[in-house]
């Protein structure tokens, strides 16, 4: 997470880490027109914050004393012209002069934090515990079979729920509210839930329990065995199918939108397939009630995946619905090319070109849903498709 007053400095600091670290998710927050986060902030769901020294009227050294008193709060890196000593004092784990980057100097410093970051992770035995030597969360009337993810607050399994003997995935979120390091992860956890739970859409993820067991909460939900999409993509993906997954998709969107869910993070990787070849859409770890909640993202922040990202969404703004009717263009695109529509060398090149670059065109082949890709990627929200309502007309 980048946290400066300077938008060009923020896009600098973008840069250097997508140049070593493609794949990194990075939210950008703006101290000075978001306003500065609040006491409660406890950095989680990040690995490192770097933290510049525009801080508007606030002494950047006193953002920088909140955080580090933080219990559990990530690596702080400090960007200032001065101050060195001071900083690495009050609790940066390094200090950077803003005004001369190095590269290759930046990139050290945080792989060794990163490094760190795992090693104690990895201390966590009870939360990632390897399958084969029976260490896992004792939740009970699970038997777990295989451990399928994990992050630093979450853990995701597959197991056999025993009183009806069939295959579920279980998402472990590691401790309960009372650490201070995982509140926010902690909200967001029981947020995915109750946003999920509450809808019965045969594309959307069932969900079938809630719970609390010693020091982890847990979600169980359905076991879909037919991967993800984007591997779909990989193997190739017929005419018709690509129309058939698409208007799935719009369907599970169109019910999200009617009960005032936002997604926020629509890709293929977050979309999977059940044997039937029907598909579900997972992770609602980004998704949002409308308006926008700020305590846990606000104006500024940049949030989501940039090859899916609206270009609304990639300039920090506030999305409506229609940010997920662009994300689902991207991917409609994709399902019947194969190919991205932007591609770029690090994600602020992607995020520019969803903003400023001509409108992908298709082969002569796929000619007939041109009209729909202008519609769906259109730059501006009110001159796309404005709801998955009517994305399903037009299919």
């Amino acid at each position: 997470m980048i946290i400066d007053g300077q938008v060009e400095f923020r896009s600098l600091l973008m840069h250097h880490v997508t140049t070593h670290w493609p794949d990194a998710i990075i939210s950008a927050y703006d101290p000075i027109e978001a306003g500065h986060l609040p006491e409660e902030f406890s950095g989680a769901g990040n690995d490192i914050i770097l933290l510049g020294d525009k801080q508007g009227s606030r002494d950047p050294l006193a953002t920088l004393k909140q955080f580090a008193k933080m219990s559990g709060f990530p690596a702080i890196v400090y960007f200032g012209k001065r101050g060195r000593a001071a900083a690495i004092k009050i609790g940066a784990d390094a200090f950077m002069d803003r005004q001369k980057i190095d590269h290759d100097a930046l990139v050290v410093v945080m792989d060794d934090l990163l490094r760190a970051r795992h090693r104690v992770a990895s201390t966590h035995s009870l939360f990632i515990g390897d399958i084969e030597t029976g260490v896992n969360p004792l939740i009970k009337g699970y038997r777990f079979l295989n451990r399928l993810a994990v992050s630093d607050h979450s853990a995701v399994y597959l197991a056999e729920k025993e009183s009806a003997g069939i295959k579920i995935v279980l998402k472990v979120f590691r401790q309960v509210p009372d650490f201070s390091d995982g509140v926010g992860a902690f909200d967001r956890f029981l947020q995915e839930y109750e946003i999920i739970a509450e809808l019965e859409h045969p594309n959307i993820v069932q969900i079938y329990d809630l719970g609390v067991s010693d020091d982890h909460a847990h979600i169980a939900m359905e076991y879909l065995p037919g991967g993800n999409l984007k591997r779909k993509i990989e193997s190739g993906v017929l005419e018709s199918d690509a129309v058939d997954y698409t208007r799935q998709i719009a369907g599970a969107l169109a019910d999200l939108h009617s009960v005032g869910i936002l997604h926020r993070d629509l890709k293929p990787g977050n979309i999977m397939l059940r044997e039937d070849d029907s598909i579900a859409l997972i992770d609602f770890g980004l998704a949002k009630r409308m308006p926008l909640d700020r305590e846990i993202t606000g104006r500024g922040q940049i949030i989501g995946t940039p090859y899916y990202m609206s270009p609304e969404q990639g300039r920090g703004r506030d999305v409506d619905e229609r940010s997920d009717v662009y994300s689902l263009g991207v991917i409609f695109y994709e399902l019947l090319t194969g190919e991205k529509p932007y591609r770029g060398k690090n994600a602020m090149s992607i995020i520019f070109k969803h903003s400023e670059a001509p409108l992908p065109v298709l082969s002569p082949r796929l000619s007939q849903y041109q009209p729909v890709i202008n519609k769906l990627l259109a730059k501006k929200p009110e001159d796309r498709i404005q709801s998955a309502t009517e994305m399903l007309d037009w299919l």
